[in-house]
């Protein structure tokens, strides 16, 4: 059983409701068909039923909840509801309308209202359009100073990570956390990699210096992070600065990085920006054929996750399993 199959089951024994808001792409029919014929969760699809049944045809989405927002006998209540929430930053009633109409927009208050216990969008939509909505709506988890992103890695044939399972942040979202920031993506992943795994997280706060080898407010940043990190979570095993070799290797820890209780054994790998965690999300992805399942967000009050725009069914199918998870969790 691959590591996606395990997941999968999780979410299979106690179904959650997972809202996908873009219901006119063929990839999130395809998916939603397969996630009801599997029983991985209850699907509630977005959007105009006229176009939904265009777009799935010969797919049998009897399974899914249709709901169309325009004639929705929650629009009125919804729209009343984003009014309150945002009326100090400038929303009108006639805005609050409009926006309620969004599918994404709509997704999310169905999980605020408890309609739904998470939502999967970003097939057609951009990280910041499926973001946003979130973070207005639903806003952030209480104790998360940070909304964050990861990519669960599942890496074929690899003897590193957790069976070949690692977690890498932030390859999606924050794109130069500060030191004290980069500490709480850490925890945060640290979080997400046990509650999706089961396994204890083994923390590599990345950099291109391992403890000292280099001298240069990058690898300061990262020192810091390390500091900060382990003064909120003493008992976490987490260790850094580290390159990623010294990271995952058990001889090059063991050189560059004696006595590292992470040296040599990480499962989950903190990147120091955006930029590294994108390109080494991807390098990992194309050269090794790693399945890449996300970015997954955490930091938010209830489970509302990204996909890459390039996805397939089966993508869409992975992280909405995670997400099922993350809400199993969260109750």
């Amino acid at each position: 059983m691959t590591f996606i199959d395990t997941l999968i089951e999780k979410a299979k024994a106690r179904r959650r409701t997972i809202v996908l808001p873009e219901a006119g792409d063929r990839r999130v029919l395809e998916a939603a068909a397969a996630i009801g014929a599997r029983g991985i969760a209850d699907v509630v699809l977005v959007g105009d039923p006229a176009e939904i049944a265009k777009a799935g045809a010969g797919l049998d989405l009897s399974k899914a909840r249709v709901v169309d927002p325009a004639a929705s006998p929650d629009l009125p209540g919804f729209v009343d509801a984003y009014y309150e929430m945002r009326k100090e930053k400038g929303m009108t009633p006639e805005k609050a309308a409009a926006q309620m109409r969004d599918p994404v927009f709509f997704g999310c208050m169905l999980v605020k209202k408890g309609q739904a216990h998470g939502m999967v969008s970003g097939a057609v939509h951009s990280t910041a359009d499926t973001l946003r909505p979130a973070l207005q709506i639903l806003r952030t988890a209480p104790g998360t100073k940070l909304v964050s992103s990861f990519f669960l890695m599942v890496v074929p044939d690899c003897v590193y990570g957790e069976n070949g399972v690692l977690l890498f942040s932030d390859c999606g979202l924050v794109e130069n956390p500060d030191a004290d920031q980069l500490s709480e993506i850490a925890l945060s992943s640290a979080k997400s990699f046990r509650q999706l795994t089961g396994a204890e997280p083994s923390v590599a706060m990345l950099s291109y210096s391992t403890y000292g080898s280099a001298k240069n407010p990058l690898v300061d940043k990262v020192a810091e992070a390390t500091r900060l990190a382990k003064a909120k979570a003493p008992d976490l095993k987490l260790d850094g600065e580290l390159q990623a070799d010294a990271a995952l290797v058990p001889s090059v820890g063991k050189s560059k990085a004696p006595g590292s209780p992470v040296a040599g054994a990480a499962n989950v790998l903190v990147f120091p920006d955006l930029n590294a965690g994108n390109i080494g999300y991807k390098l990992v992805q194309r050269l090794a054929k790693a399945e890449a399942y996300g970015p997954v967000c955490q930091g938010i009050a209830r489970p509302v996750n990204d996909l890459s725009r390039g996805c397939s069914a089966d993508d869409i199918v992975g992280v909405v399993a995670i997400t099922a998870v993350q809400a199993q969790d969260m109750e």
